[in-house]
C-alpha cells in the first residue's frame, strides 16, 4: 500500500518525478526544454505552489496558468496529443507514488484542467458561454 498525499513535501516529490519523466519524454521534452526553454528552477517552485494549492487549497498560488499555455501555443502550437500525454504521465506518476483521497484529487483535478485549457486554448471559437 502506498501513501497518500499529505504535505508539501509530497507535493514537492510528485512534482520532481513527474518533470523528471517529462524532461525523458520523446514528445513533451522537446516542448519543454527546446521550445519553451524551461527555467527549472523558477519553474519547479511555482509548480509546487500550485500543486499544494490545488491539492491542499492553501492559497499559495496566484499565476494565471490559463494565460501562460495561451501564449505557449500561440508560439508552438500545443496539440491535443501533447495534453493527452502529459495527462498519462501525470496519472502514471501519481499512482507510482501515492494512493488516497489526496492521490485521486490530484489526478482529477490534472485531468479537469488540461481538458478545459485544451477547450479553451485549442478550440476557442467552440465556446459558447
Amino acid at each position: 500500500m502506498l501513501p497518500d498525499i499529505l504535505n508539501r513535501d509530497d507535493i514537492v516529490t510528485l512534482v520532481n518525478t513527474f518533470y523528471t519523466e517529462v524532461r525523458k519524454d520523446e514528445l513533451l521534452a522537446p516542448i519543454f526544454d527546446e521550445r519553451v526553454k524551461i527555467n527549472w528552477e523558477k519553474h519547479l517552485p511555482v509548480m509546487y505552489d500550485f500543486w499544494e494549492n490545488i491539492v491542499f487549497y492553501t492559497g499559495g498560488y496566484s499565476g494565471n496558468p490559463m494565460q501562460v499555455h495561451k501564449q505557449m501555443h500561440e508560439k508552438f502550437s500545443l496539440s491535443t496529443a501533447d495534453f493527452a500525454r502529459w495527462i498519462q504521465l501525470f496519472t502514471k506518476t501519481v499512482d507510482q507514488l501515492f494512493e488516497g483521497e489526496h492521490a485521486e484529487l490530484a489526478k482529477q483535478r490534472a485531468v479537469s484542467i488540461a481538458t478545459v485549457m485544451q477547450l479553451k486554448i485549442l478550440h476557442p471559437s467552440g465556446l459558447h458561454v
